[in-house]
């Protein structure tokens, strides 16, 4: 039996789409949750895999998380995985490991709601004061975190002048590797190699071609097509790509057409472009769907 899992709470991107919560994931061994990334939603989502079943989902189990990078779709959930899971009886701080900025980020959240942390503590509820703290780790490339059951490698991705982060998970059954947000590298391909699980990002390629040029240099900057991606994978060779964080090039804040179909299509464009280079498994990644 498998001892890790794979679960998706939120495959978006900055885009308010109906069916992709904010980009969250979550990396499950033996009954502990490592969180990468929290994008809005994520506490909710976590709430909703615990009654699936999965018990480290639980949202006071929550005390490892992981940031890639700190756009604000990837962090907007931040002050509710901070605090949601305190209330929750969460009784010890919440680390956080991400880029440079981090614990700006954090400290700036928690001042904020420094009336509520008085309340809760001090009035009726008399929470613990101990859940809502926090122990921020700025990181640079190489392991960043190591416990018995994982070991937890940062690795530079790409994104702009953005500092960002992939990272790799090691378990005792499992290689999974999240990239974040990032355009195509070599060190990708080197760092994922034979991995069990890649969570990638990605876009349509055919629907950026129809883009004005200034967008088209954007994101093959910035963000990584499926052509590429599928390149990519053709020597990494992972047992199992997932993509996520999807950008269909397409008007999604409109309500004059059934967007949730015109985006399926375009999900099913983006599994064509990778299939018609890459030979292995391949699947778009869904918010709450489980990979093991």
């Amino acid at each position: 039996m498998s001892r890790t899992k794979l679960v998706l709470l939120g495959t978006g991107t900055p885009n308010a789409e109906a069916q992709g919560s904010g980009p969250s994931s979550a990396v499950i061994v033996d009954n502990t949750a490592y969180i990468v990334d929290f994008g809005a939603g994520v506490v909710r989502q976590a709430s909703k895999a615990f009654q699936m079943g999965i018990d480290a989902l639980n949202p006071k189990n929550l005390k490892v998380a992981f940031s890639t990078h700190l756009h604000s779709d990837h962090t907007t959930g931040l002050a509710d995985l901070i605090f949601t899971p305190w209330v929750l009886e969460r009784d010890e701080p919440l680390k956080i490991f991400g880029p440079k900025g981090t614990k700006h980020m954090v400290d700036c959240i928690t001042q904020a709601y420094e009336i509520d942390i008085d309340f809760r503590i001090n009035g009726f509820e008399k929470a613990n004061g101990v859940g809502y703290k926090t122990e921020v780790t700025e990181i640079t490339e190489g392991i960043v975190y190591k416990d018995d059951l994982v070991t937890v490698e940062a690795f530079t991705a790409v994104h702009g002048t953005l500092e960002c982060y992939s990272y790799k998970f090691t378990t005792p059954d499992k290689v999974i590797v999240i990239s974040g947000d990032t355009c195509p590298t070599q060190l990708m391909i080197d760092k994922a190699k034979g991995c069990d699980i890649l969570l990638h990002e990605v876009y349509y390629s055919a629907g950026l071609a129809q883009r004005e040029p200034k967008w088209q240099k954007y994101h093959s900057e910035v963000h990584t097509g499926a052509l590429d991606l599928a390149k990519m994978c053709c020597e990494i060779q992972p047992k199992q790509l997932v993509t996520y964080h999807r950008i269909y090039h397409t008007e999604v804040q409109q309500n004059k057409i059934n967007i949730i179909a015109h985006l399926k299509e375009r999900e099913y464009a983006i599994l064509d472009e990778i299939k018609s280079v890459y030979s292995g498994a391949a699947c778009n990644g869904q918010d709450l769907d489980v990979f093991i």
